[in-house]
Order: structure tokens, then C-alpha cells, then sequence
């Protein structure tokens, strides 16, 4: 039984905190992680228990054929695209992170910043080298759809691009730093 991949811990992370309980709606569940045979085959297994409800939460990812190993922060992958959260689903984690970088403390909003420039690069990645927008199949998701189905051509190769260098220009400081 195939498992979909999470390239790193922080993408892992990430699906979890996209992912709440399905009783109550938290996200807030204090995740225990372990390498486990399910068949013969290993996986990474997330177990824990929503503080919310008390419902006992499993989820269990397929390794990367090569280890990530993380630099800087986030690292949520390698060059490939990922298998767990869809293109969408970025644009969400980017939109959101953008919008609360304007923390007073401005360390807090370069790393803020910066996973919204991670999530930016992580779209670019369904994106072939030949195409200019993002194909079907990187919107998988009922959230992604619906991010997508909002304003398809933020889904373009030069739209994105834009994106991820006025994000690089707020967290640098730098001119263009206006939010909005």
C-alpha cells in the first residue's frame, strides 16, 4: 500500500496543521512521530491526540527516496512537487503567512515572510518547465479548488514569480514593501 510522500518534517507539519480534527475542528494535537512497517512497507507515522475532543489522530506518509536535508527554515522539499499539499493549498499557506507577517517584532515577520516565499516556490514546482500556469492535476484538494477557482491566473508563471519577489522585497525590508 503506496503512502503519499512528506518530503521533510515541516511538510509533514504542515499537512497536519491543514488537516483538523474531524470531530471538533482543532488543529491543536501534540504529534508523536515514528518509522513503521505497514505491510512490509515503511512509513512515517503521526500519532497523537486532539486536545480538543480527545480523539486518538493517525496519519501515515511513504519516505523520500532521498533525504532533504533541511537548510534554513522551512524546508518542506526537495525539486520534485509535493504528493500532500496541492497547489492551492499553498497559495492558501502563502496568502495567510503574507497577511500576518505585519508582526511588530520584525524577526518574527522575516520568518513569517518567509514561509509565505517557500510556499510561493513550492507552486512553482508543479509548474513544468515548458508551461506557464499550473496544471489540473496540482489541485487535488476541496481547499486548493476553491483558492484556484477564485483567481486562476494567480496560478501563472509570471504572477508567481511577481509574488515570490515582492514577498523577498518585504521580509529584505526593501522598496515595495507596501501590503496590500
Amino acid at each position: 500500500m503506496p503512502f503519499a510522500i512528506a518530503r521533510t518534517r515541516d511538510e509533514a507539519h504542515l499537512y497536519l496543521d491543514l488537516h483538523p480534527c474531524e470531530d471538533c475542528g482543532s488543529v491543536d494535537t501534540a504529534w508523536d512521530s515514528a518509522l513503521v512497517d505497514v505491510g512490509g512497507e515503511l512509513a512515517n507515522r503521526y500519532a497523537g491526540t486532539c486536545a480538543g475532543c480527545g480523539r486518538s489522530r493517525e496519519y501515515l506518509f511513504g519516505l523520500p527516496a532521498r533525504e532533504v536535508a533541511p537548510v534554513g527554515f522551512p524546508t518542506f522539499g526537495g525539486p520534485e512537487p509535493s504528493q500532500v499539499v496541492d497547489a492551492g493549498q499553498w497559495l492558501w499557506v502563502a496568502d495567510l503567512s503574507a497577511e500576518g507577517a505585519a508582526a511588530e517584532d520584525p524577526e518574527e515577520a522575516r520568518g513569517t515572510l518567509a514561509v509565505a516565499i517557500a510556499a510561493v516556490e513550492e507552486i512553482l514546482k508543479f509548474i513544468g518547465a515548458d508551461a506557464e500556469r499550473a496544471p489540473e492535476r496540482a489541485f487535488w484538494s476541496e481547499t486548493g479548488r476553491r483558492v484556484r477557482d477564485q483567481d486562476p491566473a494567480r496560478f501563472t508563471r509570471m504572477r508567481l514569480v511577481e509574488l515570490r519577489e515582492d514577498l523577498s522585497r518585504r521580509a529584505a525590508g526593501g522598496p515595495g514593501t507596501a501590503r496590500g
